[in-house]
């Protein structure tokens, strides 16, 4: 199962006009696929969604009620081991720290592909591929 970065999930619910095919493929990815995502992936989700200076921004309500249907999929938590295997990848692929970690969540599952708009297409980083769902 492909694990989902933040970016695929906040294009699933954006409206902005010049997202509308990305968040064609995000909602198709999201309702057809079982996928994989953590719980890093879940708060970001629900920071970016309900910025205020987000143009399409939702409610405090409508963003949780996402965040608990999203829990349908495979979650994983991140724990200790995460945060230091994390520190590990950041330091060998000169990467944030925050994307390392999306990295080490994906692995942690068992995921051999990481969707993300984010970081490089076709990356492989030591058995996570890099998938770039809107190219």
């Amino acid at each position: 199962m492909p694990f989902v970065d933040t970016n695929v999930v906040l294009y699933a619910v954006s409206t902005h006009p010049s997202e509308v095919s990305k968040a064609q493929i995000a909602r198709t990815l999201l309702e057809s696929a079982d996928i994989c995502l953590s719980t890093q992936v879940l708060q970001e989700f629900y920071v970016q969604a309900t910025r205020q200076s987000r143009p399409d921004a939702l409610s405090r309500d409508q963003a949780a009620a996402l965040v608990e249907a999203l829990t349908r999929f495979s979650v994983q938590d991140v724990t200790v081991s995460i945060v230091r295997a994390a520190i590990h990848t950041m330091s060998r692929f000169n990467l944030s720290y925050w994307d390392a970690a999306i990295i080490e969540a994906a692995r942690e599952l068992g995921c051999a592909q990481l969707l993300s708009e984010d970081l490089s297409h076709g990356q492989d980083y030591n058995g996570v591929t890099v998938v770039n769902p809107f190219l």
